[in-house]
C-alpha cells in the first residue's frame, strides 16, 4: 500500500485519499473556439508517463484539502510533496525512467 504524507495531516495509508489526475493542467483560455476533438482531448487525454508524474491528491478521509505529489510511476516512491497553486520541485524527469 501506497504510504502518503499529507502536507496538514502527516503519513496516511492511500486508501484515504483520491487522485484528482494529472497536475498542473491549463483550462483553454478561449473555450469557445475549440472543437469538439479538441475539447475532447483537454477532457480526456493526459500523459501516462513511465516515470516522474506530477498529480493532484484530496485528502478525502481526513483533512479534505487538495494538494500535489510528484511520484515515480514506476516504483511508486513518492518524490515531493507540495500546496496547490504552487510550482513542483526541481527534479530531473530523465532520473526517473
Amino acid at each position: 500500500m501506497l504510504l502518503i504524507t499529507c502536507p496538514h495531516c502527516g503519513p496516511r495509508a492511500e486508501s484515504e485519499f483520491h487522485n484528482g489526475g494529472e497536475a498542473h493542467i491549463e483550462r483553454p483560455k478561449d473555450p469557445a473556439s475549440l472543437s469538439d476533438a479538441e475539447w475532447a482531448e483537454f477532457v480526456f487525454l493526459r500523459d501516462n508517463p513511465k516515470g516522474l508524474l506530477l498529480e493532484r491528491w484530496n485528502h478525502t478521509q481526513g483533512c479534505r484539502r487538495w494538494f500535489n505529489v510528484a511520484r515515480d510511476t514506476v516504483t511508486y516512491e513518492i518524490l515531493a510533496v507540495y500546496p496547490m497553486g504552487s510550482q513542483p520541485p526541481a527534479l530531473d524527469p530523465r532520473r526517473y525512467v
